[in-house]
């Protein structure tokens, strides 16, 4: 898997502080919901809902929300009608990002992202602009401080994991093929590996190196999408120095 993204890093921890506040816990009910409407309310039989149902437990959700969740997805209680959207442009630089959305209100959502994306210099572009820089795939974040590397390097080739990434100081990163991500997932957890979450991602396939205060717009650009209450998940090709995103984030 050919280039890398910083910011499936990022994103990683500022959901740990997102979940402190409590903001997490509207963007899993959405994607429940989502999830329960498009493949049924059976997580046996719905892989993305049982990795919602499961993201949501981590995050300490309570189980009679993420039960409500799961019935207003199928039907079987009354709600709120969310529809997915995918928004692409460019950030400061050119740098590439893809912004996944659930929203009740498409006309609200897109003129809030356009507004975002101008305020720091970027631009929201047509369907299709950036997609095809991106490449879906299954996520897995263990903390390094449970296993060492050569040891899950071998359990993930094993599980059939496709790559494996030691670049940050926290987790290692194990990605996998989108339909296979619940299997990999399951044969760590057999081997008694500690996993810290399991998603669907996008990874670039190119970056674009960005320093000084374009950086720092970028990030501001990235933040503020994330903080958007309908934004379920951001990507970017961003390759920012570690410096930057140190500074940005202790702000």
């Amino acid at each position: 898997m050919s280039g890398h993204s910083k910011w499936s890093q990022i994103r990683h921890k500022k959901a740990a502080a997102d979940a402190k506040r409590g903001k997490l816990f509207t963007k899993l009910i959405r994607e429940i919901t989502i999830a329960a409407r498009e493949g049924g309310g059976d997580p046996d039989m719905n892989p993305r809902l049982r990795t919602a149902i499961e993201s949501a437990k981590s995050a300490n959700m309570p189980s009679e929300n993420i039960e409500r969740a799961i019935k207003r997805g199928t039907g079987e209680l009354e709600g709120i009608s969310y529809e997915e959207v995918v928004y692409e442009g460019y950030g400061p630089g050119g740098v590439a990002i893809l912004v996944e959305v659930v929203t009740d209100n498409k006309n609200r959502t897109v003129s809030e992202i356009r507004k975002l994306f101008s305020n720091y210099e970027g631009n929201l572009g047509e369907s299709g602009c950036v997609a095809w820089i991106f490449q879906k795939a299954g996520l897995i974040m263990v903390p390094k401080k449970e296993i060492g590397a050569e040891e899950l390097l071998d359990y993930a080739l094993e599980s059939g994991a496709i790559d494996f990434k030691d670049e940050d100081d926290e987790f290692f990163e194990i990605y996998t093929e989108p339909s296979d991500l619940i299997d990999v997932r399951d044969e760590l957890k057999k081997k008694n590996v500690e996993i810290d979450s399991a998603e669907l991602t996008a990874i670039p396939q190119s970056t674009v190196h960005l320093e000084g205060k374009e950086a720092e717009k970028l990030l501001k650009l990235m933040y503020s999408l994330e903080d958007h209450d309908d934004v379920q998940k951001v990507y970017s090709n961003m390759d920012i120095p570690d410096e930057i995103v140190a500074s940005f984030q202790n702000d």
